[in-house]
């Protein structure tokens, strides 16, 4: 088999410039239920962000505060090694699904695709016309009507672009956030304004011009596909054992040729310009539009379906089943270990987190004949979305606490506070020169940590 294809994108010519693609518009089950998870998407996507729980947003990635809300509950940058932690999980994840899967993801519920193929590529058929009426437009001289029909895609595109670049805006800032930008003086909103602009410039320019060269020359799920992928992994591939060697259609049946009638209707759908029957290639997104083409051109030709299917390497070869093998059994199991440590940590993890010093350059102070105290520093994150009284309370140790200003450090809800207090202990319970003491935080009668630090004290029979 001629393998130069691979030595060049399926969107690039022999010279360097870029081949536009006018796919088809493809029809059949498997588009049709990729329509119906994109409307899935679509909800979430557009209506997560204006979800509200006790008043906080239900999702949000507050990257420039480094705050984050993930299903109600609210991470801060102490938490970082928990996303750590998560975005090893998900890199484990992704290789076991694609050595499982292959690039299901990437057709199926990716957003970059689920945008270009089900909003994007649907409006322009609806206002340029299908493959071929677009490629006589895209050739035809500037009439009229070629000014009205392309100034109303972009114009279309650029406002959803807009309102998307709006929405993905509000996962940062939250809703609230984003209506005082549209509803407050832009002198106020400098940034903010900046920002929209930005993003709906950005994707305008992905959805428009840039296209299917987000998936083959930037993202790159595609290369990873050579490590990832093996004999056992399921891919879009098409069957050369029934399809070859290919041929023309005709009503003969010992013509000697296979079921393949050689009509590229699968090359013209593929919004990646390339042709399945060459076998497993980096620019295949795994979006099934060649099998429902393939399977509209074989029932029209009288012959078996899925000539183009869900299928392995060796099931087309061997015509072996799909297999969980050995590599995807350990795969698993690291994943599963992976999980329930992130659970531990999850269900495990503190909403008041603190830390505890004792205040630089200072040694002990003498309380009376009979007592010693250290002056501390607390600094503490409150990670719920209420007020917190903090009471700071001495654990197994004759002694008390005394919080400079108040009885209590007052915490208002997600923000970080600090406050002062002393520790006082009677000199009987300072045995050594640093002893090692506990101290609990309470909210009200709950207690809710525990924290340790180091008291300094006299060294005994010195003399005092």
């Amino acid at each position: 088999m001629d393998n130069s294809f691979r030595d060049q994108l399926a969107t690039v010519d022999a010279k360097g410039h870029r081949k536009w693609i006018f796919a088809q518009k493809p029809h059949g089950k498997w588009y049709s239920a990729r329509t119906y998870i994109s409307w899935f998407f679509f909800v979430l996507f557009f209506a997560l962000p204006f979800v509200y729980v006790h008043g906080q947003p239900f999702l949000q990635f507050n990257i420039p505060e480094a705050r984050f809300i993930i299903f109600g509950k609210i991470f801060w940058p102490q938490d970082f090694f928990i996303f750590g932690l998560a975005t090893v999980t998900f890199i484990i994840f992704v290789i076991l699904f694609t050595a499982a899967f292959g690039r299901l993801f990437c057709g199926w519920v990716c957003p970059q695709t689920i945008f270009m193929e089900m909003l994007f590529r649907k409006l322009e058929y609806l206002i340029e016309g299908d493959a071929a009426r677009q490629k006589i437009l895209q050739k035809s001289p500037w009439t009229t009507e070629k000014i009205l029909r392309k100034s109303a895609k972009h114009v279309v595109f650029y406002l959803l672009s807009f309102i998307i670049a709006n929405t993905f805006l509000a996962y940062i800032i939250s809703a609230k956030g984003l209506w005082a930008i549209i509803t407050g003086p832009v002198t106020e909103h400098i940034p903010g304004l900046f920002a929209m602009l930005v993003f709906s410039g950005v994707f305008y320019a992905v959805y428009a011009f840039f296209r299917e060269q987000a998936c083959t020359v930037v993202c790159p799920y595609g290369r990873l596909q050579g490590v990832l992928l093996d004999r056992n992994s399921m891919i879009v591939a098409y069957d050369y054992k029934r399809g070859e060697p290919r041929g023309k259609f005709s009503k003969k049946t010992d013509t000697g040729l296979g079921d393949c009638i050689d009509c590229f209707q699968c090359v013209k759908v593929c919004p990646t310009g390339i042709d399945i029957r060459n076998g497993t290639q980096m620019e295949c997104v795994g979006c099934t539009a060649c099998i429902d083409a393939c399977n509209h051109m074989m029932e029209k030709a009288g012959r078996t379906p899925n000539l183009i299917r869900y299928a392995s390497e060796n099931g087309i070869s061997g015509h072996e089943p799909l297999r969980y093998t050995l590599r995807m059994k350990l795969y698993t199991a690291l994943l599963s270990f992976l999980l329930l440590i992130l659970a531990g940590l999850l269900l495990s993890r503190k909403d008041v987190d603190a830390t505890v010093m004792r205040t630089p350059g200072m040694l002990f102070q003498e309380r009376g004949a009979d007592s010693v105290s250290n002056l501390y520093t607390i600094k503490v994150a409150n990670k719920t979305i209420r007020k917190v009284p903090l009471d700071v309370r001495l654990v197994d140790l004759d002694g008390r606490v005394q919080v400079i200003g108040g009885s209590v450090i007052p915490l208002k809800a997600e923000e970080e506070g600090s406050g002062t207090f002393f520790v006082v202990l009677p000199k009987h319970a300072v045995k050594e020169r640093k002893t090692r003491i506990r101290l609990a935080l309470y909210e009200g009668d709950h207690k809710i940590g525990e924290i340790g630090t180091n008291f300094l004290g006299p060294i005994p029979g010195d003399g005092d």
